[in-house]
């Protein structure tokens, strides 16, 4: 993916219209990381509000991860400030660590054992009461519930981020950050971890959010902030930050089917596979015989 800088979009940031009251679940002013003579990070600002989205989008090398890495503690910044539910990730780590979940770019979960004795493990380590329940009522909330008693060595790639994900809401942190979270996920695995990250939000959590797809950030976020060389250079909603560009006039519209209605209708969505394209199919022989 290819990130233009515009000089119209430079240093742009458009007003949050959400509901601030309590203050934004993440807070970054002046952020600055460098290693040896590359600057990663030239002066990151952004505020992310309690229970949205926040899509950080970047090509690679852009500098997503030490942001992500910054705001939980992993690294320290140059310069700048950081809060994460109210707390300064320099001056007080423990309390920034105990209000967050870090997800990252590959799944974290133990492949011997199974779903469910993954997320006993987890619990049991935070001291949670009754990590029995605790791993059922996650199973069930990411639709894992069949599959709990498996080994994870057999579940595929778009199962292990569901359950990587459940795993890191174990003890309810207020903030979780996703560090590209679909990578490497064919196109039916990246929708069903779409739609876990949207209950996520449904339920309250605030999601912080890097990823180099664009249809991504479209799909999930309130708010999508472009880092490009270091510096964010635009950050607003989608509806907003459509209205930058002029709109591209049409005199001729065909619509065709997406590649993404292509997958499903052929692999199917939610029942059986191939069902809806049998169906077309047949649909056609007896169009044919007639």
């Amino acid at each position: 993916m290819t990130l233009r800088q515009p000089s119209m979009l430079a240093v742009m940031s458009i007003p949050p219209t959400t509901n601030q009251a309590q203050g934004p679940a993440i807070h970054v002013q002046g952020l600055e990381k460098s290693y040896k003579d590359l600057r990663v990070l030239r002066g990151v600002d952004f505020d992310v509000a309690r229970g949205g989205i926040f899509a950080l989008l970047g090509s690679n090398g852009a500098g997503k991860t030490t942001v992500v890495k910054i705001l939980s503690t992993l690294l320290k910044a140059d310069a700048g400030t950081a809060g994460v539910n109210g707390f300064d990730v320099a001056t007080q780590a423990a309390d920034v660590r105990e209000s967050i979940s870090l997800t990252g770019q590959f799944a974290a979960v133990d492949e011997i054992l199974s779903g469910r004795e993954n997320l006993v493990l987890v619990a049991r380590l935070r001291h949670l009461k009754d990590p029995g329940a605790i791993a059922d009522d996650l199973l069930e909330r990411f639709s894992l519930t069949e599959a709990g008693a498996r080994r994870v060595a057999t579940y595929s790639g778009g199962m292990r981020r569901r359950l990587d994900i459940a795993m890191s809401l174990i003890g309810n942190p207020p903030v979780i950050f996703l560090d590209e979270p679909t990578t490497g996920l064919d196109p039916q695995a990246r929708i069903e971890v779409w739609q876990a990250v949207k209950e996520l939000a449904d339920r309250g959590t605030t999601v912080l959010l890097t990823t180099q797809y664009l249809d991504e950030a479209e799909q999930l976020a309130d708010r999508i902030a472009i880092l490009h060389q270091g510096r964010i250079i635009v950050n607003g909603t989608l509806a907003e930050l459509k209205q930058l560009l002029p709109p591209a006039k049409v005199e001729y519209v065909e619509k065709q089917p997406t590649l993404e209605d292509v997958f499903l209708t052929l692999v199917g969505a939610g029942g059986k596979n191939g069902d809806a394209y049998k169906g077309s199919q047949d649909h056609k022989t007896r169009s044919n015989k007639k």
